[in-house]
């Protein structure tokens, strides 16, 4: 907690996919545990792509976690799970319902250092929430930038896949996947289908008034 005001702090870890936000996020845990702190990390339920009961990153490295409900209140477990704690980490944020806010400020009113990662875009390249919201009132936020894989340029997008093709932009918000689903791209490589006959880049996409 801050020396003076004895209160916590929320950090936020937001980007693309492939941009190693959980790598950071592992990273901070080590160093808290080094520090000898008492650390608590949770996850939704919806992602097990490295486990059921744990975080990992596409390069291997895993950490034990709770895994929370993450729609309606499920996420205010996480107060009562988290009392003794004092670093609290929360992975792949965008998962959650927007309780996850309440949650955070909560625990950094109380003392905790909270660390919260997630992708802060949908795959149509609008807000995904709650990140943003905990984005405005956090502290820290570092937001991580991967590489785009059409031109190389620095990515902030989630291209998502199907079948090689882009996805719809009524497809469904949320859908768990790595490589087989999804890409970095920057803002102008990046593609969201508006109909059957051709992708449309989102440079290209026009909102009429």
């Amino acid at each position: 907690m801050h020396a003076i005001t004895r209160s916590g702090w929320v950090e936020v870890i937001s980007g693309s996919m492939f941009s190693g936000k959980t790598e950071e996020l592992l990273r901070r845990l080590r160093r808290a545990e080094i520090a000898d702190q008492s650390v608590a990390v949770y996850k939704p339920a919806v992602d097990d792509r490295y486990g059921e009961t744990t975080i990992g990153t596409h390069t291997g490295r895993q950490w034990d976690a709770t895994v929370i409900d993450s729609e309606g209140d499920g996420p205010l477990a996480i107060l009562e799970s988290a009392a003794d704690a004092e670093v609290v980490a929360v992975d792949e944020a965008n998962f959650f319902s927007t309780a996850l806010v309440e949650v955070c400020d909560a625990l950094a009113d109380r003392g905790v250092r909270v660390v919260v990662s997630g992708t802060d875009t949908t795959f149509r390249g609008e807000p995904f929430e709650p990140l943003p919201q905990i984005m405005a009132t956090a502290e820290y936020v570092d937001k991580f930038r991967a590489i785009c894989t059409v031109c190389g340029e620095p990515a902030t997008r989630n291209q998502r896949l199907i079948d090689g093709e882009p996805a719809h932009v009524d497809d469904p918000t949320i859908l768990v996947g790595a490589e087989e689903s999804y890409e970095a791209r920057c803002r102008d490589c990046h593609v969201v289908r508006t109909d059957d006959e051709r992708p449309t880049r989102r440079s290209e996409t026009r909102v009429d008034d």
